[in-house]
């Protein structure tokens, strides 16, 4: 019974992540929801950053990743119980890695599904990467 109810239970809360996609605009930043650059520095330095968001590499440069570095520092940096907004170039990285947060997560994602460059066309705020 024990394990029926704990399979249950475990079900259903995945019933509450969720992944939404939207297009980069000018309302989402208003939102003050949490966006996360994941793109490489070089990346960040050639195209600047959505006013707002808060850069985080998953991927570098050779395509290697550390989810676990990743992870380490997205919780640090957003509270993951509530919805944030990850953001890459084109969307298509932001794609799988939202579908992973929020299937493997339960964490509750907007994917910024035509990236940075959507967002540049759209003459959205990109401010310039300054490194730490």
């Amino acid at each position: 019974m024990k394990k029926i109810l704990l399979s249950f239970l475990f079900l259903s809360s995945l019933l509450f992540a969720t992944v939404q996609d939207e297009e980069a605009s000018q309302a989402l930043i208003d939102s003050k929801i949490p966006i996360i650059d994941i793109r490489t520095p070089a990346e960040w330095k050639e195209s600047g950053l959505l006013q707002g968001s808060i850069p985080i590499m998953l991927f570098d440069e050779k395509g290697k990743y550390d989810l676990n570095d990743f992870l380490q520092k997205l919780n640090s940096a957003v509270d993951t119980k509530k919805p944030f907004a990850i953001i890459c170039r084109t969307g298509s990285r932001t794609k799988i890695l939202a579908s992973f947060l929020s299937q493997k997560m339960n964490y509750d994602v907007v994917n910024i599904k035509s990236g940075i460059l959507y967002a540049k066309h759209l003459k959205l705020p990109i401010l310039p990467y300054q490194p730490k």
